[in-house]
This record gives structure tokens, C-alpha cells and sequence, in this order.
């Protein structure tokens, strides 16, 4: 039934599901309400992927990470991801010019996360990407780098009782000199992050969110019915739908984020798989729709960060990520076009 429930969601405009839903109120006839009307959906639209929000993470006053090692380039994660969003903003246009691709930032500006988020959810996004650059604690390397004459003194006693005397020596010493320097990380590679499982319940909150409707998900009607612009995604039938959306959107999220790392390997580049922050990524849990967060690379690692400065490097990762969300689209539009057909 549930996997049922999620093509449904697909392919039934959600719109009619909620005027049946409102004439429903026992559970168990709203499940079975559901079955009947998914047994029905001959010819129905499919999903289509139209719109991708692409993030540059950091900017303005946010640095994000800095290259401090010694030798580094001294590079801004802020402005390392700008670059790279850039040319993935423009692959993308290349090689899908019938979506729409929409960066959050295209200049060295300053954005709350809130706001991030809510680009992509105003401009009713498919897939939200964001770019960022890692990094690590940088160990503290020591080196001589001269000496310097010290005088020190040594102290001796004559006498006895009342009459013991101090006295104090002076003799020098060559004491060396250091100077102290940031050793840069030695991992390095890409890596792609997903809201984590447990947060699923603020991406639940997202779509629930007041007027959070999401339109390109949520069809619902305008005009002579107007109670359906307020249905209640907190009633238990409202709550019903809601999960359906979250748990596709941490799957599709998981789906892209292991073709993306496919696509890094085999650049040869260290591609470090999908994870899921146990703290939760705040942007990726409060837009409505697949998201993921790329790592592209470690800062404070030498080879990283020439490679993410580089025109090449940049080019490398805007293409392996274009390719990745093609096999998605192309996947998903797919297996669209099946479910369709299996009705």
C-alpha cells in the first residue's frame, strides 16, 4: 500500500485527492479511498523534472572555510562555491535548455539559509543542489629557525648559618628559535550529503509550513471552493500525504547523491559517498524537494584547493554533476512513463 501511496502522489493531481479527503474522515475508508482512485489513474500527467535551484554556499560577510595552511592560497570557501555554481548554472542551461535552472546567488552577497530556502520554494524547485567546500582541524607544525644568545644564571651558596651568602653567576647559553605554521589536511575528495533520516519530520514541517504548499506538488484549487486553499496538513489525513512527500524527497535525495558520487569516481578522484550529517543540514531540510549538499573538495588540502581554483577543476565538477542530475532525469522520467503504462 505504501509503495501504492507514493506513485500516487506522482501521477494524481493532489487536488482531487483532497476533495475526496474532505468527505472522509475514518481511516481505514480513506486508505481504501486512496487504493480505489490509484487503480484509476489511467492517463494521467507523469512527473517531470522542470525546475533545479542551484546554491553557491556562503557569501558576504560568511567566509565559510579559509585556506590557512602554510603555502595555502589563501582561498574563500564562499568564493570557491560561487565559482563552481556558476558553471554548473551553466552547464546545466547547455545541456537541459527546456528547464529552468536558477541560481540563489550570482555575486559575493550575504544569505540566510531562511532566504536560500525560500528561493527554492517560491520558485517551485524539483532539485535543490548546493555547492560547498570542506574542510578539517589543521595540526600545528614547528620549525628552528635560528638562535639567540641567552644569559642565564648560576646560583651558589658560601658560608654557614648567619653567615650563608648568595651568589649568582652569569653564564650564556645559544637557545634556538622557532616559528610556528598550520600543516594542511591530508584527506581530500568530494563527498555528497543528504538530510539525515531522523530529521525527516523538518522536512514534514517544511511542507507543512504555513501557506508551505508547494504548487508544483501540491495542485490545489483556487477559485470557487475556497476551503481547499486552507486544507489542514495537520489533520491526521493531511499528515498521511505530508509523509508520503518526505520520505520521496530523502529518497530521490539519496538517488542523486549516489549517481553525483558515481559521477565523481570516475574522474579518479576520491569520491567519499553519500552521507547524512547527524546534526542535519538546516537548507536541505526546509526546501520542498530532493535536495543535496556536495562537499567538492577539502580547503585546507593542497591538491584540493588548487583543484577547486582551478578552471579545469571547476569545469570537472560542474559536467560530473550535470551528468548526474541527466541520469536522474532521464531515470526518473522513465520510470514515470512505466508507472503510467503498468496502470
Amino acid at each position: 500500500m505504501y509503495q501504492q501511496l507514493n506513485q500516487l502522489f506522482d501521477t494524481f493531481p493532489i487536488k482531487n485527492l483532497i476533495s475526496m479527503i474532505k468527505y472522509i474522515s475514518k481511516p481505514l475508508i480513506f486508505f481504501t479511498a486512496i487504493f480505489f482512485f490509484y487503480t484509476c489513474l489511467c492517463a494521467q500527467s507523469v512527473k517531470k523534472l522542470k525546475t533545479i535551484i542551484v546554491d553557491a554556499g556562503h557569501g558576504g560577510s560568511d567566509f565559510g572555510a579559509v585556506g590557512q595552511y602554510e603555502h595555502s592560497l589563501r582561498s574563500n570557501e564562499k568564493d570557491v562555491t560561487l565559482a563552481i555554481s556558476l558553471k554548473l548554472v551553466d552547464e546545466l542551461k547547455k545541456q537541459m535548455p527546456d528547464l529552468n535552472i536558477i541560481p540563489t546567488r550570482t555575486s559575493d552577497i550575504y544569505q540566510d539559509p531562511r532566504e536560500k530556502a525560500n528561493i527554492a520554494n517560491e520558485n517551485k524547485g524539483d532539485l535543490f543542489i548546493c555547492i560547498h567546500a570542506d574542510s578539517g582541524p589543521l595540526q600545528t607544525g614547528r620549525r628552528q629557525v635560528g638562535s639567540h644568545t641567552v644569559t642565564r644564571y648560576k646560583i651558589t651558596y658560601t658560608g654557614k648559618g648567619k653567615r650563608k651568602k648568595k651568589i649568582s653567576t652569569p653564564y650564556t647559553i645559544e637557545e634556538p628559535m622557532y616559528e610556528y605554521y598550520k600543516l594542511p589536511i591530508a584527506r581530500n575528495g568530494t563527498s555528497v550529503w543528504i538530510f539525515a533520516a531522523h530529521k525527516t519530520s523538518d522536512k514534514l514541517k517544511a511542507i507543512m509550513s504555513e501557506n508551505g504548499q508547494n504548487e508544483s506538488e501540491f495542485e490545489i484549487e483556487s477559485g470557487k471552493d475556497s476551503s481547499l486553499n486552507n486544507f489542514d496538513f495537520n489533520s491526521p489525513e493531511g499528515r498521511a500525504i505530508a509523509q508520503v512527500y518526505a520520505k520521496r524527497y530523502q529518497e530521490k535525495s539519496d538517488w542523486l547523491a549516489r549517481l553525483v558520487n558515481d559521477e565523481i569516481e570516475k574522474t579518479g578522484r576520491p569520491a567519499l559517498g553519500v552521507n547524512q550529517r547527524q546534526k542535519g543540514i538546516w537548507v536541505l531540510q526546509a526546501t520542498k524537494m530532493p535536495s543535496i549538499l556536495i562537499e567538492t573538495g577539502f580547503i585546507n588540502n593542497q591538491s584540493d584547493e588548487n583543484y577547486l581554483n582551478s578552471e579545469a577543476g571547476q569545469t570537472e565538477l560542474a559536467k560530473v554533476i550535470t551528468n548526474a542530475v541527466l541520469k536522474y532525469k532521464t531515470q526518473l522520467e522513465n520510470n514515470n512513463n512505466q508507472s503510467t503504462a503498468a496502470q
